[in-house]
């Protein structure tokens, strides 16, 4: 029947004369009857509401409790056939404009996540995960991050299993000590960058830990690329007291790489590079190490690194000095990509779409929050309640 302007009430009736209690299924009379509502999916474009008395028995062991009805889960006032089209919902869109599409308040679209997040860490099951990447994620401004750890899959199987807050040692103590020992052996390799508390951690309960930790590419370059600009700014200082302006605004053109720089600037780039400078040296010595990583084999690797370790620690430019150094300590797991193969790359996959939902979101400052819509969106859960035949 239609109670008001564009919605319909169906009545459901319970004709059945015995019951059991849901929780442990004994027999139990019948105490009384509560009046429900559930939203349901809409009906040519009217908002459909299911109604009905639902019974409540008397169990002798859990006293009066409510009976399980098919159609929604406890304690929801949406039918499980609206959740799960709200989760579909929810995964494109931000739960304002989520909420205002089904015709729901904000406080409602963002139960039914909440719901669909709880469901589906409960259904979760224990796996082994061969391979595993650290990264962090600034949470706000500041020095405020979280840590995630991702296991690689490959576009969209690509999950996240664990979120800490902050980066330090206990926060990925926390994620190693939920594993049992069985996948803690069955982790062959993590992917991280040299950030010294993860390394830490890894070691202290990762079986063999040296010989499976990967130390990331995209990482590898940054350091470099920080270098390089180090050189840049101090040696452009040095020129505009001479009133020697070659390097103004060219920031930029040093950190692309040869083969992605933009045509536009090529010109003015191939001109600077050849010029006798601390920063063209520096950039020099950055591209070189990123020809690491066309070798075929470890041995071969590690020949062409003490080669350009040889070049880079005797430069004379202290940031890329430094930075050499630094490789030099951390080169067996830097090597060891030619072990295993694994790259940052799946966690800075996950890291953008994480930003996404940061704008997505116009920011969190929910931290509980900020944690379940990454899970909800990025790890791989069954989110959707169960519909009874």
């Amino acid at each position: 029947m239609i109670k008001e302007e564009r919605t319909i009430e169906v009545e459901v009736v319970c004709a059945d004369q015995v019951w059991a209690c849901p929780t442990c299924g004994q027999r139990a009379h019948l105490h009384d009857r509560e009046r429900r509502r559930w939203r349901h999916l809409d009906s040519c474009q009217f908002k459909t509401i299911l109604v009905s008395d639902v019974p409540r028995v008397k169990c002798p062991e859990h006293g009066a409790v409510t009976v399980q009805v098919p159609w929604a889960e406890k304690h929801s006032r949406f039918t499980a056939l609206f959740e799960r089209l709200a989760i579909d919902v929810l995964r494109e869109c931000s739960i304002k404009a989520a909420a205002d599409l089904l015709g729901i308040s904000w406080d409602e679209a963002d139960g039914i996540k909440q719901r669909a997040v709880k469901r589906g860490m409960a259904r979760k099951k224990p796996r082994i995960m061969k391979s595993l990447c650290i990264d962090e994620k600034s949470f706000s401004h500041g020095h405020d991050y979280a840590t995630l750890v991702v296991c690689p899959g490959g576009n969209a199987s690509t999950t996240v299993e664990y979120i800490g807050d902050g980066r330090e040692i206990v926060t990925l103590d926390r994620f190693w000590t939920s594993l049992s020992q069985e996948q803690l052996h069955g982790v062959e390799a993590v992917g991280m960058d040299m950030w010294e508390p993860y390394l830490i951690s890894t070691r202290k309960h990762l079986p063999d830990a040296d010989r499976k930790i990967v130390h990331d590419t995209f990482h590898l370059i940054r350091h470099l690329n920080e270098a390089v600009d180090q050189v840049r700014r101090e040696e452009h200082k040095e020129l505009i007291a001479m009133g020697d302006d070659r390097l103004k605004g060219s920031r930029q053109l040093w950190l692309y790489g040869i083969e992605r720089l933009p045509g536009k600037w090529r010109e003015r780039f191939d001109i600077l590079r050849v010029e006798k400078l601390k920063t063209s040296k520096a950039w020099s010595i950055k591209e070189l190490f990123r020809d690491l990583y066309g070798c075929q084999s470890k041995d071969e690797a590690c020949h062409f690194f003490n080669g350009w370790y040889e070049w880079a620690s005797r430069c004379a430019l202290r940031p890329v000095v430094r930075v050499a150094k630094m490789f030099k300590r951390h080169i067996e797991r830097i090597l060891s990509v030619f072990v295993h193969r694994l790259t940052n790359s799946f966690s800075e996959g996950i890291n953008n779409k994480v930003q996404t939902l940061i704008k997505k979101a116009y920011g969190y400052r929910n931290r509980d929050r900020f944690k379940a819509d990454i899970f909800f969106h990025c790890g791989g859960l069954d989110l959707y309640p169960r519909v009874i035949q």
